[in-house]
């Protein structure tokens, strides 16, 4: 891989290309081009094979990319061919539904630990799983080698979830609560915020 910065954009048009190439995986497409990429994903073909050559040159000229190696290459490159643990602190609707959607991922980057403060909620089962006390977070994090949390809890409890992920040596937060996290540089946040994506949404509407 080159030793230059990757801009984000670049890195979070990788899962596409990956969730795509997985389909024509299982048509037993063979090859594929990035005109065709760029066709189906509405995407220019130019920015596909400039994202890709970031990492390699894994296209043959007149022929596109071979499937199967492409999938494995890009696997390598969102570091998908090893183990990834994650923890979620938050199990209500939305952390349920989340670890329920452990039972479709290929991937092996899977929820492995579910953590609330909730007496009720302890000790319940979501797919499989226990949900533990906070009390045992630094724990498991530390002993199952956890390095992703997910924070699915209501905002004002979302950054005392945070300095506890951080404390505990998590390297990288998906929030989902609606609340801006402050943490250490190092480490990397990404924020899925439903209400901001709804909002920015309805501007598209026609009048």
């Amino acid at each position: 891989m080159k030793s230059l910065k990757i801009s984000e954009a670049v890195v979070k048009r990788l899962p596409i290309y990956l969730r795509f190439l997985n389909e024509l995986s299982k048509k037993n497409v063979l090859t594929v081009s990035s005109q065709d990429l760029g066709q189906k994903l509405n995407l220019n073909p130019a920015q596909i094979r400039k994202d890709l050559a970031y990492f390699g040159e894994f296209g043959k000229k007149g022929i596109g990319y071979d499937v199967t190696y492409l999938i494995e290459k890009i696997r390598q490159i969102l570091k998908l061919d090893r183990q990834i643990p994650v923890a979620l602190v938050g199990s209500g609707n939305l952390g349920r539904a989340l670890c329920n959607y452990n039972i479709y991922l290929r991937d092996q980057m899977k929820i492995t630990a579910i953590f609330d403060s909730s007496p009720d909620k302890i000790g319940q089962v979501i797919n499989n799983m226990s949900v533990l006390p906070m009390e045992h977070l630094a724990d498991v994090i530390r002993d199952s080698s956890i390095r992703i949390g997910i924070i699915t809890v209501p905002a004002p409890e979302a950054q005392n979830v945070a300095n506890q992920f951080v404390k505990a040596g998590i390297e990288a937060i998906l929030n989902f609560a609606p609340s801006i996290l402050k943490v250490p540089e190092e480490i990397r946040v990404h924020h899925a915020d439903f209400t901001a994506e709804l909002q920015s949404l309805a501007y598209y509407l026609p009048e």
